[in-house]
């Protein structure tokens, strides 16, 4: 399990660390096209001269915003990482960051900036708003060591190649239907950890779609096809279904394991649903109070008497309750005086930025307050890196789970990942 480190900064890393980390960044960008937007033409062509040295298959250069934006346009084959300035003349950073995510360009994105630390925190906001995936910021002059930390360790966690291998385009509602009609929609299991002693404390399951020819889709290709559509349901009871039936075989093997798994909001509203989901576990073996059923924080906007009322019954039933991806929505505190949630699930972009944007940290421990004064489990999304796990334990999160603990991973892989951690 994670050990605790105090060399959060790379330049205070001795000769043989520094040469270790500058490997696996080699390694990583082997593979990799690059695009550096730079009007300085002495730093530009350090930082492509640095790229170059770790490694990456072919880096190219731009001189401002619009020069990058052609390039990235003309290019066949789409970059992996653009490494941009902010405030250069003619298009500038912000609106050459904007472009890309109207574009949809797929590159991580790197920030290269002098500009004041609270200025880059809200572009780095920013870039999130617009779809774009931020690996980090570099704070000029450049070095290759700060290279070598965001591409060895974030790209390799947010350029996530599960998603890369899934198809490009949406697949029709039938064949997705189809799909799960065959069996062929599976959970993932992510696991969730104590902070406090290391220990796993339960798994996540997440859907996921065993394609005969196009391998492993993740949720983003069919979930939201499914809700609008209101044929979320039979993915629904299939995943409560698996979920608890492996999660009683778990058990029954020694595994003090419980099992939480997404509760679609488009079915809240059935008054009846309360008693269906709770048959489906029962019938797999698996007590209720064994399964944790996350909702969505905005789940209340609509049809409210009905959602409540199934919520407070599947509360009684035993099921513990989590409100999932906390702080993104518009009633956060509204919900949980409404709702009997046992869990609170902080979303994982608070938990990306709290290292390095005091507004984040600040949103991540008022959240983490909220739950000890409200007596519910906190957990963390998407801790990436031992930054965020030290943080997370020193700030008194109770569970957390991200790739930097695992990705998620079959059934079979379950056991001996635990055995291997403990």
């Amino acid at each position: 399990m994670p050990m605790s480190s105090n060399n959060s900064e790379l330049p205070g890393l001795e000769g043989d660390a520094r040469d270790d980390l500058v490997a696996e960044a080699g390694d990583v960008a082997a593979g990799l096209t690059i695009l550096v937007a730079e009007d300085h033409e002495f730093q530009r062509s350090m930082m492509v001269a640095m790229l170059e040295d770790l490694g990456a298959r072919s880096v190219h250069e731009a001189e401002d915003g619009a020069a990058a934006l052609e390039i990235t346009r003309e290019l066949e084959q789409p970059f992996d990482i653009i490494v941009t300035d902010i405030d250069m003349p003619g298009m500038d950073g912000m609106a050459f960051i904007r472009r890309l995510g109207e574009a949809k360009v797929a590159a991580s994105l790197i920030v290269s900036s002098s500009l004041d630390r609270a200025l880059l925190d809200s572009i780095e906001t920013m870039s999130a708003a617009y779809g774009i995936r931020l690996l980090g910021t570099i704070e000029k002059p450049a070095s290759p060591e700060r290279f070598a930390e965001l591409i060895a360790t974030h790209w390799q966690m947010r350029a996530n190649p599960e998603k890369q291998r899934a198809p490009a385009s949406p697949f029709a509602l039938d064949e997705v239907l189809a799909g799960i009609a065959n069996d062929e929609f599976v959970p993932f299991y992510q696991p969730k950890i104590e902070l406090r002693t290391g220990r796993v404390r339960g798994v996540e399951a997440l859907a996921r779609w065993r394609h005969p020819r196009r391998g492993v889709v993740l949720p983003y290709a069919f979930i939201q096809l499914l809700e609008q559509h209101d044929q979320i349901g039979e993915l629904t009871w299939s995943m409560l279904a698996q979920a608890a039936a492996q999660c009683r075989r778990w058990r029954e093997a020694g595994f003090d394991l419980d099992v939480s798994v997404n509760l679609s909001v488009a079915q809240l509203g059935d008054p009846a649903i309360a008693d269906a989901v709770t048959w489906q576990v029962v019938q797999q073996g698996l007590d209720p109070r064994h399964m944790v059923l996350e909702i969505t924080e905005s789940v209340a906007m609509s049809n409210v008497g009905a959602v409540l009322e199934n919520l407070a019954r599947l509360r009684m039933k035993g099921f513990g309750l989590s409100i999932d991806d906390y702080g993104t929505g518009y009633s956060s505190m509204q919900q949980l005086t409404r709702v009997p949630f046992t869990e609170l699930k902080i979303d994982q972009s608070f938990v990306a930025h709290a290292t390095r944007q005091q507004a984040s940290r600040l949103v991540l421990e008022s959240s983490l307050d909220m739950s000890r004064k409200l007596n519910i489990t906190s957990v963390a999304e998407g801790a990436e890196t031992q930054e965020d796990w030290n943080l997370l334990r020193d700030c008194g999160c109770d569970l957390a789970q991200g790739f930097f603990i695992a990705r998620p991973m079959e059934a079979e892989a379950v056991p001996e990942w635990i055995r291997q951690w403990e």
